[in-house]
């Protein structure tokens, strides 16, 4: 849930990982995925999912794995980032984005690996562990969405208003009065409408809408619908978000917490912002209940970017943590 935005590769303690490969795999219906590995070919296996749905790998996602442990595997999922067709919606679901994973990992001669994601990411990591709960050694999981529409009410009609009612306002003043009782099936809907003159300026308030709930202190808070259109790129991610939320994502009513059972002895660390206002703590507190393995690890001052203080290193802390955890069982 939210785009990633790509930021600029900094210096940290844990050196930059340039790719060891990268290539251009067919996984079926069309679909042709960019996947990269980067770190020790002899490391221990590590995947990293991104989130949106719809956004893709960022080379700075490399640096959260030290490069001399890991065996890192980054994809851009069907549809996003340079994996083709871009933003193709034909036969991308859930259960297709899992089945990649597998072919990819057994494309690689991989065993048994880490995922780690965040938002949407986080999303795919539990559905893909309770899916196939024997490939997965651990778990790193960050902003933790559950893919309900229960989730997407609280941070659009609740949280929204409650928080920015002037960008609420903004929000809402972009659909005919008879549409504003059901926002979110109304911008899915027009976001969906194959009309530019529909979907374009639906895409635009619904991609800055979100971006200003993911971040701790936006720069600015209102909406200026006059700026719609342009020279500005359209964004991607609203139009595969759109596709997943009006489908459910794709998953039975609360699937994965009524399957995190499945989770059973898989060790995870779950990182969240105190003041995520897309995936609040009281998601990861819902999932932690159900996944006795799991450690709640909250940052304060933090919302929902890996960028936000903290969370970054929070992130890479709780691998490592978990990867050691990992080490001591066998």
């Amino acid at each position: 849930m939210a785009p990633e935005a790509e930021r600029e590769i900094r210096p940290g303690h844990i050196g930059a990982a340039a790719p060891l490969m990268s290539q251009m795999l067919p996984v079926g219906d069309g679909h042709t995925l960019y996947v990269e590995t980067s770190g020790n070919a002899d490391g221990s296996p590590a995947v990293y999912l991104h989130g949106g749905p719809g956004s893709g790998c960022q080379p700075d996602h490399r640096r959260l794995f030290d490069a001399q442990r890991y065996h890192t595997v980054l994809f851009d999922q069907r549809g996003a980032g340079r994996s083709r067709p871009k933003g193709g919606r034909d036969a991308n679901t859930l259960p297709h984005l899992v089945a990649d994973m597998e072919t990819i990992r057994t494309t690689l001669g991989i065993e048994r690996w880490l995922v780690v994601g965040g938002s949407w990411g986080a999303t795919l990591a539990l559905a893909y562990a309770q899916a196939h709960p024997q490939r997965v050694s651990g778990i790193v999981l960050r902003a933790t969405f559950l893919g309900t529409r229960a989730e997407l009410e609280a941070a659009f009609l609740e949280t929204l208003p409650r928080f920015y009612p002037e960008l609420n306002a903004d929000f809402l003043s972009l659909l005919p009065e008879n549409e504003r009782a059901a926002p979110l099936d109304a911008y899915w809907r027009r976001i969906l409408d194959p009309d530019p003159m529909v979907h374009e300026p639906a895409a635009r308030a619904w991609g800055e809408t979100e971006s200003i709930l993911s971040q701790i202190a936006p720069k600015r808070t209102r909406l200026d619908h006059s700026s719609s259109g342009g020279t500005r790129p359209l964004p991607s991610t609203p139009f595969m978000e759109a596709h997943y939320f009006v489908n459910d994502c794709f998953m039975r009513r609360d699937q994965l917490i009524a399957e995190a059972g499945r989770l059973a002895g898989i060790p995870g660390i779950i990182v969240q912002g105190r003041y995520d206002l897309l995936c609040p703590p009281a998601t990861a507190h819902r999932l932690i209940a159900s996944w006795p393995d799991a450690e709640l690890r909250t940052t304060d001052a933090a919302g929902h970017l890996l960028y936000d203080p903290g969370i970054r290193d929070a992130v890479i802390t709780a691998i490592n943590d978990v990867a050691d955890r990992i080490e001591r069982q066998r």
